[in-house]
């Protein structure tokens, strides 16, 4: 299909609307996680205008960023996104986002955008949700798609337009990642061979969280068919399951799927991926709570995020997977 450049608003507000306008908001350098996401875009759409924003925020870069070698790709980024089913993209320069230079007025993302990212990287947030309001005021969008690979960008997405009542969708699609695992970033290209093998410990300690949950609720599952007793450490051995057997007293007094398990499980990977050559710098482990990014008790029920970051070589990597808890009582 063509897909139309514009550059500044106005020409964006020409076009005429007969139906609903799906955006989704990129910083370029498109791969087939940003494809999924205007894929996803043009099946909500229907036949609507699916519009893919191209824009490197400076004000969400701090200090000793990697702003300036941000890869700038546009020639592909359209190739990329008018074979995913965009109408538009929509590539505005600097000065047509923040025509008096940087904003004095400015969105805070709260609490919630001090801790995890927040705090590894002071004003992030505030810089990424104040670009997003102006693009989502500039594009007038009915929904707008993001990727739960940044689950907390997503989460003060979500919290803003629903606190200062923006008026369109907000949906999350799904992380789309490599066949090792390693999920889809624009970054990975700056990872050497020996580097990326480093990085395959981010995907690898979030299963290993995730297996370990999942092997947790089995069993606390299959202990539930029979009598809090001996007979439970007798049923779980019959079945195989030696590890958890091993663990019975411990799983029984512990909270459904265990949390404090999964971080462990989790941490064992990224322990030794910390004495690999390069080595993991690990930024942080957190599993925490959706609704507002704080880690969550042992008794923890409902939806949580499994949630890490660390530095291979200069680049830094983020990556989460959902889980939730008690799901059975």
């Amino acid at each position: 299909m063509t897909t139309t450049v514009l550059r500044t608003a106005d020409e964006l507000h020409a076009r005429v609307r007969t139906s609903r306008r799906a955006v989704v908001m990129t910083m370029g350098a498109l791969h087939e996680g940003h494809a999924t996401l205007i894929r996803t875009a043009r099946g909500i759409a229907g036949d609507g205008e699916v519009v893919v924003t191209v824009f490197v925020n400076p004000l969400q870069f701090g200090a000793g960023e990697d702003l300036d070698r941000y890869p700038r790709t546009l020639d592909a980024d359209v190739k990329i996104a008018g074979l995913a089913g965009a109408d538009v993209v929509f590539a505005p320069s600097v000065d047509e986002v923040y025509p008096g230079g940087e904003p004095q007025v400015r969105i805070s993302a709260g609490p919630m955008g001090e801790r995890l990212e927040g705090s590894t990287r002071p004003g992030h947030f505030d810089g990424m949700l104040t670009v997003v309001a102006k693009l989502l005021h500039l594009t007038r969008p009915d929904v707008a798609l993001y990727g739960q690979k940044d689950a907390q960008q997503l989460a003060l997405i979500r919290r803003m337009v629903r606190d200062l009542n923006f008026g369109m969708e907000i949906v999350g699609v799904p992380t789309v990642r490599e066949a090792d695992g390693l999920a889809l970033s624009s970054r990975n290209r700056y990872l050497s061979a020996t580097e990326r093998r480093t990085a395959l410990a981010l995907s690898q300690a979030l299963f290993a969280g995730s297996d370990r949950h999942a092997a947790q609720e089995a069993l606390r599952a299959r202990a539930r068919e029979v009598p809090a007793t001996h007979a439970r450490a007798e049923a779980l051995s019959a079945i195989g399951e030696s590890r958890a057997a091993a663990d019975t007293h411990a799983v029984a007094k512990a909270a459904p799927g265990g949390p404090a398990a999964v971080r462990a499980a989790a941490r064992l990977i990224l322990d030794d991926a910390a004495r690999l050559n390069p080595p993991l710098a690990l930024d942080y482990l957190a599993l925490v709570d959706p609704s507002d990014f704080t880690e969550i008790p042992d008794d923890h029920t409902g939806e949580a995020v499994l949630a890490v970051a660390a530095r291979v070589g200069t680049t830094r990597l983020i990556d989460n997977i959902p889980l939730t808890f008690g799901a059975a009582s």
